[in-house]
């Protein structure tokens, strides 16, 4: 049987990149570096897909990734979102495609890999705060600790400075990888997106604790990025990051997605789950565009543990 739906790949992110929302804005995408626009049409229906467009190496082939986040699709038209193996996806030339889904609305292919549960609080429903993590916050409240709250555009250069060094020392400490020790310049860029918002919590004489960015994508308030100073781990003042991002969500009415954690269930995630009263699944799709090239690319390395695409698995 024939493909339903055809894809092909724009030599720009224009399609993609008037929307209102974060993750498929302007200054997100040009900050992450998408390089085109990933085109799905099935039936009346269309999906425009932000990709990065990445070389394979000694090869002459290429594939696409979606950037970080939770960017999915800008999607037209009635019908249902087209199976991957539904799609023929020759015209695009790519080799394969990493495609993250949005949280909410909709979805620019069907079924996918879900990839557990981000924590979400939604002002809709009634808080649930652990009492512990209500009481610390309190307490960082008595001693002196508050968190200011910047409109992204209006962040001053010493605030976005100040975010970035201890951004930069968490995933240090976190022994991350290098795609997340995002510079300043990448930060002052998603910034410059109109709602969004840079939240400082101050400890006792004005020095920069914690802190993070959070924007509006597809109905949701997200946390992005954020951060401690390590001299202030012992009081956490992220604690007090996440009840002013609380706050925010209620006065603007938008759920807030707190993301999850690294593994489901590990302690990012049940310190999150602390915050929140809800949940939304978080889906991906790993579409082989080309199975005879992705075969030949990928002999010899089947035990990548889930590694997608398998051709690009870290040398063991």
């Amino acid at each position: 049987m024939g493909a339903s739906a055809r894809a092909e790949l724009i030599a720009d992110r224009g399609a993609a990149a008037e929307s209102p929302d974060f993750f498929r804005s302007r200054p997100f995408l040009e900050a992450e570096g998408a390089t085109h626009t990933l085109l799905i049409e099935s039936g009346d229906a269309a999906a425009a897909l932000p990709v990065i467009v990445r070389e394979i190496a000694g090869t002459g082939l290429r594939d696409a990734t979606s950037p970080y986040g939770y960017p999915g699709a800008s999607v037209s038209g009635p019908g249902s979102p087209p199976e991957p193996g539904g799609v023929d996806w020759g015209a695009t030339g790519l080799v394969s495609v990493f495609v993250r889904e949005r949280l909410a609305g909709a979805r620019c292919l069907a079924g996918g890999r879900p990839r557990g549960a981000v924590q979400v609080h939604d002002p809709a429903k009634p808080r649930r705060l652990r009492p512990r993590l209500a009481e610390q916050v309190r307490r960082n409240e008595r001693r002196g600790y508050a968190v200011e709250l910047r409109e992204g555009p209006a962040a001053g250069e010493r605030e976005v400075a100040a975010f970035h060094a201890l951004y930069a020392e968490t995933m240090r400490r976190a022994g991350a990888a290098e795609r997340y020790f995002f510079s300043a310049g990448y930060l002052r860029a998603v910034l410059a997106f109109e709602r969004s918002w840079l939240l400082l919590a101050r400890a006792p004489g004005g020095a920069v604790a914690a802190g993070a960015i959070a924007a509006i994508s597809d109905g949701l308030l997200h946390y992005y990025l954020g951060g401690t100073a390590g001299a202030r781990l012992a009081d956490s003042p992220f604690k007090n990051v996440v009840a002013a991002m609380l706050g925010l969500a209620d006065e603007l009415g938008l759920p807030l997605n707190l993301g999850g954690g690294l593994e489901p269930g590990d302690g990012l995630e049940r310190f999150k789950r602390g915050f929140a009263n809800a949940t939304l699944p978080f889906v991906t799709h790993e579409v082989v565009c080309d199975p005879v090239a992705y075969e030949r690319l990928s002999a010899g390395r089947a035990a990548s543990g889930g590694f997608f695409p398998a051709y690009r698995a870290p040398a063991a």
